[in-house]
């Protein structure tokens, strides 16, 4: 077993909790108090969640490749999408959404990406 795999893992997990229970509450509802159209609140509702599910397949994508090591070339994507996903938090917030870099976006999926990339050095 690979544990900067399993760390990598057990972060995204995490994010998956958070994201899918306390995030979603406090996000939806703030959309819901919103005037938004009802397509508009229904479409954030998808992409909320769609970035849940990325952090849901990120865990178990990186728990299978600690217990198979031959399953390496997996990471590859996980580790691109989640330091893409990192460095637009920080561009974004170094630019006009200052409010991206109090989040934990940035750091949870750099923290991903850093993670499972020591994992498959």
């Amino acid at each position: 077993m690979n544990w900067y795999l399993v760390t990598g893992a057990l972060i995204s997990l995490v994010g998956v909790l958070f994201h899918g229970a306390a995030g979603q509450k406090k996000y939806m509802g703030n959309i819901y108090k919103s005037e938004m159209e009802e397509l508009t609140k229904s479409l954030s509702l998808v992409s909320w969640h769609i970035f849940t599910i990325f952090l849901f397949i990120s865990a178990l994508t990186l728990f299978s490749i600690s217990y198979n090591p031959e399953l390496a070339m997996a990471a590859y994507p996980i580790i691109g999408v989640n330091l893409l996903g990192s460095l637009l938090f920080i561009f974004l917030g170094l630019g006009k959404h200052k409010v991206l870099l109090k989040m934990p976006g940035a750091y949870l999926m750099g923290s991903a990406a850093l993670f499972a990339s020591l994992g498959i050095l």
